[in-house]
């Protein structure tokens, strides 16, 4: 079972509590930030932005 930080525990708990990424406490581009959002997106599907979706383009 993967752990993780407590930064991406409390992105998740922020997602779940109804708050805005806007929230994310950490600075920006830092690992910490960056550990928060993983953690707050964890539930999103991933993006695929080097070629369109079915159906587009």
């Amino acid at each position: 079972m993967a752990t993780h930080s407590a930064q991406w525990e409390e992105g998740k708990a922020a997602k779940k509590a109804g708050q805005p990424y806007t929230a994310d406490p950490y600075p920006a581009g830092s690992q910490r930030s960056a550990d928060w959002l993983a953690g707050f997106t964890d539930d999103e599907p991933e993006q695929n932005v080097d070629r369109p979706q079915p159906g587009e383009g």
